[in-house]
């Protein structure tokens, strides 16, 4: 399998919406994932917008929350697409939602200094998937997370969600 300048964002999923990771948001975060070096973690990269400031001089912990949810589930999602030898953006397509989200807020995050999101999949990538998460802040741990993804058909989920099934 071959890697990428691209995120896997850019790749699989270009026209998402979603306001922390989607390409196509018009105001989103756009945030981008990539695998690490060690072919076992992806990285994010991000430095929060002073509009998500919480208590003076750190981030907001609801923009913390929203980092590791995309983050983690575009990790499960790299980790299906590598367990089924397909490149990210190969039809069909791989979607997951959150099913389960949990942090645990170690230190204080602060404000002007770029995080580094670190996450790796915890046992096996199935329907259901874990995947723990760190926050950095230079050389601080902030933020860890354990949380499960949950493999989904999209369009069947968004009519469920608006009654149509």
């Amino acid at each position: 399998m071959t890697e990428h300048a691209f995120s896997l964002q850019q790749l699989a999923a270009p026209d998402g919406t979603c306001y922390g990771c989607g390409c196509a948001h018009p105001n989103g975060l756009h945030l981008n994932s990539h695998w690490d070096a060690d072919g076992i973690h992806l990285l994010c990269r991000h430095s929060p917008d002073p509009a998500f400031i919480g208590w003076p001089g750190l981030v907001y912990g609801g923009l913390l929350a929203m980092l590791v949810d995309c983050h983690s589930n575009w990790t499960a999602m790299a980790h299906h697409y590598r367990a089924e030898g397909r490149e990210p953006g190969s039809l069909p397509r791989i979607d997951c939602v959150t099913g389960q989200l949990g942090l645990n807020y170690l230190k204080p995050t602060p404000m002007g200094v770029e995080l580094l999101l670190k996450a790796r999949v915890e046992g096996e990538v199935g329907r259901k998937t874990r995947v723990i998460c760190e926050v950095w802040a230079g050389d601080v741990l902030t933020v860890s997370a354990d949380s499960v993804f949950v493999r989904v058909d999209t369009e069947r989920l968004k009519q469920q969600a608006h009654g149509a099934a």
